[in-house]
């Protein structure tokens, strides 16, 4: 057979997986495996963007040491470089490999240095001694420790593996303070459950000697987090888990428990005890790793109580867990912990596909601003006539419950009311005001469809979180809140998140934001309801994320900036004033001034670093990327004329990040909703005419004037109205076995009244050859 004639597949097995297996690859230890990296960006219809997957990951020792690329050998051995160096950046391997099975390629990607590379081979042992030039006992034992994986029935994703590796080599160096970066919903509590059981059964500890089991403490500061760690820590012994709360405490007689290996518990519990803090009665060297769970919400600030709890830990190795880039709001955590050993951005989760990507719905209102002019009804507090209110002030200063039920009956009326939604209120109160709001508008009947969850709702609070996180229960849909569900909140099937506060804290934004991006079955998106102008943190350079676009193009209103209000009642705002509380303005619409309430949904479009962008402008990067995919009208016209080559366009389209959904979008841009999709293309690249799908279709039934078989006429108008109704997919190939079941019941009926299945094909193919000839 010659080598022009041998798939990739051949050539893996007979002449790359031989030299593997020479130098001693999946052999003591080692192991050879193909991984898939990522699956592929969320798209429309349950589709996903194009997934990455390495021919040959090489690991040794838990370490991915190498990516090798295979191509056919009828191809150059150079082909793969830029694959493999993709790769090997992704995973974080030092080498990279290309090869034909006749020539090998070889890159260093710490030093740069590449080239040919003369066999045999590397060993795992030869690649292991030169990524880790320097030994290291604990790097060893590490290694030798496979991860949980519930008996291989799941993997880790790749960048939790680096990030547990990054991790555990800061503590192999010595490294006491140790940082992970990592968007919501990509798993920091079992990257830190990975790093813990590697540590517990390599017998790591302060003294650098595997003499005993080491003593974790997992700090978070709400109880939530602290028991969706506990729960994460099941494969661990039973007597090796324990709580450090309350009643434990009280059951032992006013004592902390300390013998274990694993310690939950939350800041304020460790913070309080009568006489002196619960957490001294543990020497200071007592725990030997120390994992603090949304570590920027203020336990490494200099400012903190909780900042002395970890320099009485001082001797402890301290892992701190975040969502959030540096920013100035903290700066305190960097400093503390310094920059980060691994970061996975939002933006990365999102386009790899371990993230859902949203939409932005902006809703501006006719009474986004108020002005007091005497024609309302006041009945509470006292106000002067022209007094101005922006959205700052409202729900702090002044309550206007007509507002606030039109905001409500603007979402409920948009959404599928049985779909799981967070809304994020300016206050407690506000939040049980929208509870009632959203309970007497709604169209279920249940009593527990919408609930509040604050501080002030304690234990009913948390009891209705909980339900609400369970995928498999619907009631309550909806939870209020004000600061409390920012974070903690792992409930992965929430498709809509509405915001009726400003939030001016880009941390905070990014934490509420992150409610939404857990991956469910069947959710290819969510959205977020803008009433206060939230959208402008997309402007920040922080910012990471990529929005998808709403649905309805309208004119963008001018933003007002106004001051992010806080909620004195909640423990994550900011600390309660010593003055007394000022009575709230409140004031009842007149009618005509409440029938005259009307919003209008603004659409923002979004380039592929996070970056909004005008229509104009999105239209412009269209251009851009159909310009680099088609030379020329004659040659669109001839890919759309075929099945086959309109479905590649399609895909190379939808790799670039214009899945269907973004399609509809451009043809609402450019008027044309009811033109095909070759017409919004043609329009855009050359300004031809944009035709509707039934002249079109008028253009291929005026072809078909000469066709003799009466019974395949009538077969093709048929397709040609449905083409009319659906548009193209109905034009796939697939599509037409589907029209001679439908008309005929069986294929072989088929032919007997239309002749040879190749030429009903052909015919099928003539028709949109004539569709598209104009």
């Amino acid at each position: 057979m010659s080598i022009h004639d041998e798939t990739e597949a051949d050539t893996r097995a007979e002449r790359i997986d031989p030299v593997l297996a020479a130098a001693g690859w999946g052999q003591n230890g080692s192991r050879v495996r193909r991984e898939v990296i990522c699956p592929g960006r969320i798209q429309s219809g349950g589709t996903r963007g194009k997934g990455l997957s390495a021919d040959y990951v090489l690991i040794h020792k838990g370490q991915k040491l190498a990516v090798l690329e295979a191509k056919r050998a009828g191809l150059s051995h150079r082909t793969g470089v830029g694959q493999a160096k993709d790769y090997a950046t992704r995973l974080g391997s030092r080498f990279a490999y290309a090869s034909n099975g006749l020539g090998w390629y070889q890159i260093d990607m710490t030093t740069g240095a590449e080239g040919d590379l003369a066999l045999p081979f590397p060993s795992p042992d030869d690649l292991w001694n030169r990524t880790f030039a320097t030994p290291n006992l604990w790097r060893d034992r590490f290694g030798a420790v496979d991860f949980e994986t519930d008996g291989g029935k799941w993997e880790l994703r790749y960048y939790q593996h680096n990030a547990i590796t990054a991790a555990l080599e800061a503590v192999a160096k010595g490294d006491r303070r140790i940082l992970l970066t990592l968007a919501t919903g990509t798993g920091k509590t079992s990257i830190a459950f990975q790093i813990a059981w590697k540590l517990f059964q390599a017998k790591w500890n302060l003294s650098g000697d595997p003499v005993r089991r080491p003593r974790i403490l997992f700090l978070a500061d709400r109880n939530i987090l602290a028991d969706q760690a506990y729960n994460a820590f099941s494969a661990f012994p039973n007597d090796a888990v324990t709580r450090i709360d309350p009643a434990t405490i009280r059951k032992n007689g006013g004592q902390v428990p300390k013998n274990a290996s694993l310690f939950f518990t939350i800041f304020q519990t460790f913070m309080t005890g009568e006489g002196e803090e619960v957490y001294r009665q543990y020497a200071p060297d007592f725990f030997d790793f120390i994992v603090i769970d949304e570590c920027h919400r203020g336990g490494a600030n200099d400012q903190s109580e909780w900042r002395s709890l970890l320099e009485y830990f001082e001797p402890a190795y301290q892992l701190g867990l975040t969502a959030t880039p540096k920013r100035k709001h903290n700066a305190d955590t960097y400093a503390y912990f310094g920059e980060p050993a691994y970061t996975y951005a939002l933006k990365d989760g999102i386009e790899d596909g371990y993230l859902t990507p949203f939409k932005v719905r902006q809703m501006a209102s006719t009474i986004d601003e108020y002005v007091y002019d005497g024609s309302d009804e006041l009945l509470a507090g006292e106000v002067e006539e022209g007094t101005s209110f922006t959205e700052g002030d409202f729900n702090t200063r002044v309550v206007i419950e007509e507002r606030e039920r039109s905001r409500v009956r603007e979402f409920l009326q948009a959404i599928d009311q049985r779909q799981k939604t967070l809304v994020f209120c300016a206050t407690q109160d506000h939040a049980a005001l929208v509870r009632d709001l959203i309970n007497q508008e709604k169209r279920s009947n249940h009593p527990d469809y919408c609930h509040r969850v604050t501080a002030e709702d304690g234990a009913i609070g948390e009891k209705w979180l909980r339900t609400f996180q369970d995928n498999e229960k619907t009631i309550p849909t909806i939870l209020t809140t004000s600061q409390k569900l920012s974070t903690g909140v792992d409930a992965r099937n929430i498709r809509h998140i509405v915001l009726m506060r400003p939030v001016k804290s880009m941390i905070e934004f990014k934490q509420i934001i992150g409610r939404g991006t857990r991956t469910y079955e069947g959710k290819d998106h969510f959205t977020i309801w803008d009433f206060v102008k939230a959208h402008l943190n997309f402007n920040d350079p922080e910012w990471d994320g990529e929005p998808l676009p709403p649905d309805e193009p309208n004119a963008p209103r001018e933003p007002t900036p106004s001051p992010e209000p806080t909620d004195p009642n909640d423990p994550s705002g900011t600390e309660p004033s010593n003055e007394p509380p000022i009575e709230k303005i409140r004031i009842k619409l007149s009618d005509g001034k409440e029938r005259e309430i009307q919003y209008i949904a603004t659409t923002t479009y979004w380039s592929a670093d996070g970056t909004p962008m005008s229509a104009q402008q999105f239209l412009e990067q269209l251009f851009g990327d159909l310009s680099g995919l088609i030379e020329n009208e004659d040659q669109l016209r001839r890919i759309w004329s075929h099945p086959d080559t309109r479905m590649e366009l399609i895909n190379q389209l939808s790799d670039r990040g214009y899945d269907g959904e973004k399609l509809e979008d451009i043809r609402r841009l450019v008027d044309a909703p009811h033109s095909d999709l070759f017409d919004v293309l043609s329009y855009i690249l050359y300004q031809n005419e944009k035709r509707s799908r039934h002249e079109r279709a008028d253009f291929a039934r005026s072809d078909m004037a000469g066709e003799e078989n009466e019974e395949l006429k009538q077969l093709l108008v048929g397709v040609l109205g449905a083409y009319e109704r659906n548009g193209t997919r109905e034009l796939a190939l697939p599509k037409l076995g589907e029209f001679l079941t439908a008309r005929y019941g069986r294929v072989s009926e088929a032919k007997a009244k239309l002749g040879d299945l190749s030429a009903i094909k052909a015919a099928f193919l003539k028709v949109q050859e004539a569709l598209y000839r104009q």
